[in-house]
């Protein structure tokens, strides 16, 4: 069973059936024991950085998300959901991240020609032997929507990378962490490929 984390995340329906169609057993919930008892947790998300915090320490998650890393259960958190992993962001100055992995969360700087949010189809560099990353080719294309990127503080925690206006790092795999920036539910057969091995793991 995979459970996806309920703080009110935007993307969640479309997150779930991504897995529903891999014929995964999905729970969104923010039951602790529920979430605790599952195979695979995923923590989901759009929206602002600092409103995202508030709901995780609202429904009282945050401590049931460290559980679930400190139990090797496999996690994977998705677009906002890599962000909350971090230190910080730009987004929300003052507000501490999950802190799950060292790494900050930054404005994407203006480039002539290039519009923010990043918003479309984009290539990814892949780190040879990621887990989330078998089977898919090094250039793949997958679907990005975000103004604020990852700057990781360990670069054995990226997995994946791509650029727009600078170098983004796109998804990282650390023990049983993985997360991804961009929005494997929307990114077509590649994406539907990381789901799959996400939950294979």
């Amino acid at each position: 069973m995979i459970a996806m984390i309920d703080y009110d995340a935007g993307n969640i329906k479309s997150v779930e059936k991504a897995f529903q169609y891999l014929g995964q057993d999905v729970r969104i919930t923010r039951d602790r024991d529920e979430i605790l008892a599952a195979d695979h947790v995923v923590l989901p998300g759009v929206g602002s950085f600092g409103d995202a915090m508030k709901h995780l320490k609202e429904y009282h998650l945050i401590p049931t998300i460290y559980d679930v890393v400190d139990k090797k259960i496999p996690f994977l958190g998705i677009c906002l959901g890599l962000q909350l992993m971090f230190d910080g962001s730009d987004e929300s100055r003052g507000v501490s991240g999950l802190g799950i992995l060292p790494g900050t969360i930054e404005a994407i700087p203006p480039s002539p020609g290039l519009k923010i949010p990043h918003m479309g189809w984009n290539s990814l560099k892949i780190t040879p032997g990621k887990r989330l990353y078998q089977g898919i080719e090094d250039g793949a294309y997958v679907y990005f929507v975000h103004s604020y990127y990852l700057k990781a503080g360990r670069a054995s925690d990226v997995a994946a990378r791509t650029w727009y206006s600078t170098d983004i790092d796109a998804s990282i795999e650390s023990g049983n962490v993985f997360a991804c920036q961009f929005h494997p539910e929307k990114s077509s057969h590649t994406g539907l490929k990381i789901l799959k091995n996400f939950t294979e793991l």
